[in-house]
């Protein structure tokens, strides 16, 4: 499967910002979808997960309550709504996806199979 992300840009601390990741192919849901990011300088980490159902979602303790991970496997597409930006937030931020049918949401980058290219969020104070 092949992943494609977009929707990053610059935008002020407290502001919002959408990402989407649509992937190719007619399997899409079977794969869980999970969102990771990379700040300079820094580890690339897990920031949000959610299974091939949609029914069970995952997040990163500091993202709780300002991020939401959506899917519509109709379009290929999950989204991750970011609200509350904070310049922590800044990075590069690359969706990912799982083989088929696995039912572990993982937060590891090493549960996840397939990787597109990022899409950068620049959050500024």
């Amino acid at each position: 499967v092949q992943l494609q992300a977009s929707g990053g840009g610059l935008v002020q601390a407290g502001g919002s910002l959408r990402l989407s990741c649509t992937a190719s192919g007619r399997t899409f849901r079977m794969y869980t979808m999970g969102w990771f990011r990379q700040a300079p300088g820094k580890e690339r980490e897990f920031v949000a997960a959610i299974s091939w159902s949609g029914d069970t979602t995952r997040y990163k303790d500091s993202v709780k309550g300002r991020f939401t991970i959506s899917r519509d496997n109709a379009k290929n597409t999950v989204y991750l709504q970011m609200t509350s930006l904070e310049p922590e937030d800044t990075a590069v931020y690359s969706c990912a996806a799982t083989k088929p049918w696995t039912v572990v949401v993982g937060v590891k980058l090493g549960e996840y199979d397939y990787w597109g290219q990022g899409t950068e969020v620049t959050v500024s104070s």
